[in-house]
């Protein structure tokens, strides 16, 4: 009597869900030779794939009707261009409004370019450029399917948060006489933090499992010509081994100033990419804390002011022996010509927070890992701070690092066809947009 009582209140245990969650995946792979984006140097188009690139969702829905969903992809980075009208169909099919919907990008640089997203650091013919036309407006209405599709397939289910540490990622921005150069700086900040959110039917049968980590995608640098995820493919790709049928999605955070340590090889990028994996393997047979509903998001797009420029500079530009530089300079005096000088850009910010579980925030642009952790400094524990989300305008410095130079705050606007370096305030702006929008899902400042 007392075994069969205990194997009830097991079974009514097992299937208490406090969610229901969808999941699907769709091959974006390009059909056929592509240009890849993230490396100026490279000169002709992909020449095979490595890996199958995928975009993936996880629908979660509380039983209030409260829903999310989740997209991940392989890919460089989506452009709101291409993320707006994706989540404007989505709503209108599926009644799911714009803070509900969250995509991220692995920033894989073995992947295609995603046009508009950094087009103007390449050299295209009219075919290469027709390719990337078509594989923008091939991979916007795979989107609007994938999340369909986990739409349609809620089912109950359980969710549970760990985390686990992975030491692969170290900063890149090293100080040299020549001033701040790319290379390794074992002293800078880094967050070597491991997410993992675990998604089981109510029977407890696996099903999806979410992860992210603060680290550049750059393990394969600009010699390689396969697409792949890189590490994060083959971090993907080691969790569903281990858990045939499983769903594995990766997301990333705040690496805009973190690189994988060694690099620069095939080896190195499986070894990262098992790494992660494995280390995201343990944490799923640990005891992972259970989460809880509701779920809530938030929304907003706000504006980022560049620092003051002229006309004046970008004539002088124009001529320069460096295409990239020129390239801009043309762009901006164009812009100038039609009065509407580019004096600030769009920047979006969302908020995803379960009721007792983590909270996720959301910054559009490839962002440095210092907002990762003053956000956790300032909110206290089980906070995701993902960059590369729902925009990849260009990236995002901290105020430290607009102050230091170097190629994330002034370099790197030249090839994202920004004017140039934000204004010194952009951090301070950033912050008060994320409070505005955790404040909206209920997350306040930790007391000091």
């Amino acid at each position: 009597m007392r075994n069969a009582l205990l194997l009830v209140l097991l079974a009514g245990s097992l299937g208490a869900a406090d969610f229901r969650a969808g999941v699907a995946r769709i091959d974006i792979t390009p059909d056929g030779p592509i240009w890849m984006s993230g490396y100026a140097s490279r000169t002709k188009p992909s020449t095979g794939a490595l890996q199958k690139l995928s975009a993936k969702a996880l629908a979660i829905e509380d039983a209030k009707k409260g829903r999310v969903v989740i997209v991940t992809t392989d890919v460089i980075g989506l452009p709101r261009a291409m993320t707006d009208v994706v989540a404007a169909r989505v709503q209108k099919e599926h009644g799911l409004d714009r803070a509900g919907v969250l995509f991220n990008s692995s920033h894989t640089h073995t992947g295609p370019v995603v046009r508009p997203n950094l087009i103007s650091m390449y050299n295209l013919s009219e075919e290469q450029d027709r390719v990337l036309r078509e594989y923008a407006l091939q991979l916007t209405e795979k989107l609007v399917a994938v999340i369909g599709a986990a739409l349609g397939d809620l089912k109950p289910a359980r969710l549970s948060y760990g985390t686990g540490q992975a030491g692969f990622a170290i900063n890149r921005r090293q100080f040299t006489p020549k001033g701040v150069q790319i290379g390794t700086n074992p002293r800078g900040p880094v967050d070597h933090e491991v997410p993992v959110l675990k998604v089981e039917s109510a029977d407890g049968t696996l099903r999806a499992v979410l992860f992210a980590y603060a680290c550049h995608n750059t393990t394969l640098t600009g010699e390689f010509y396969q697409l792949s995820g890189d590490y994060a493919g083959f971090a993907q790709a080691a969790v569903e081994k281990a858990h045939p049928g499983v769903t594995a999605m990766f997301m990333i955070l705040c690496g805009a100033d973190q690189n994988p340590n060694p690099r620069s090889t095939l080896e190195f990028a499986m070894q990262h990419g098992n790494t992660l994996g494995a280390e995201v393997n343990r944490v799923l047979g640990g005891k992972l804390a259970p989460v809880r509903p509701p779920v809530r998001a938030a929304f907003r797009v706000i504006d980022l002011n560049f620092a003051p420029h002229s006309r004046e500079q970008f004539e002088k530009e124009a001529g320069d022996a460096n295409r990239h530089k020129a390239v801009r300079a043309k762009a901006m005096l164009a812009a100038y010509d039609e009065r509407r000088p580019v004096r600030s850009t769009p920047y979006p910010i969302q908020a995803i927070r379960f009721g007792k579980g983590p909270t996720i925030v959301a910054l559009g642009g490839e962002v440095v890992v210092d907002y990762q952790l003053r956000v956790k400094r300032e909110f206290g524990g089980q906070m995701v701070v993902a960059g590369y989300s729902n925009d990849v305008m260009c990236y995002i410095p901290s105020a430290r690092i607009i102050k230091e130079g170097g190629y994330e705050s002034i370099d790197s606007m030249i090839y994202y066809g920004q004017p140039g370096p934000f204004a010194a305030d952009v951090e301070e702006t950033i912050f008060g947009g994320i409070r505005s929008v955790l404040k909206r899902v209920g997350r306040e400042p930790v007391k000091r």
